[in-house]
């Protein structure tokens, strides 16, 4: 089914995030930038969690979360363990949620009107793997370029 599917995908793209987080040599690598590059490591964190608990826990979820989306991006020097507890407390919303949803919850349009058009709430679930992924590849790259000046 597609819920276990979406699940491992989940599970698996937010492991990774830890493993990036915790490989980060210096902690305060977390947060730098560099040249062209906008958004540190730490912040791009912040905005993968701050998505998957809007989009799953406060929409279809049920929690209370309150999405900041401007703090994603501007706050700074968050402990690393913070983000390895938050990205810990993510990985049972994102997985809860799908739990719950039936295929004909999947085929219904999501509720959100996140890109000016209608979309199936399995469309923008698969959509949001993608998203993880790609934020995943940023964070790697970051990490990687900050080791490689030390």
């Amino acid at each position: 089914m597609l819920n276990e599917v979406l699940i491992q995908h989940y599970e698996q793209g937010l492991e990774k995030l830890k493993l990036e987080i915790e490989q980060y040599k210096n902690e305060a690598d977390l947060w730098k930038t560099n040249g062209e590059i906008p958004n540190s490591g730490g912040n791009l964190c912040l905005h993968l969690l701050g998505n998957l608990n809007h989009f799953f826990g406060a929409v279809l979820g049920g929690t209370d979360y309150s999405r900041d989306r401007d703090a994603e991006f501007a706050n700074k020097n968050v402990p690393r363990e913070r983000l390895l507890y938050d990205i810990d407390a993510t990985i049972p919303v994102v997985k809860k949620t799908l739990e719950k949803l039936t295929p004909e919850d999947f085929e219904r349009q999501y509720p959100v009107d996140v890109f000016g058009r209608p979309m199936s709430t399995e469309y923008f679930y698969t959509y949001l793997v993608g998203h993880l992924n790609y934020h995943l590849g940023q964070i790697n790259y970051h990490r990687r370029m900050l080791a490689d000046e030390s």
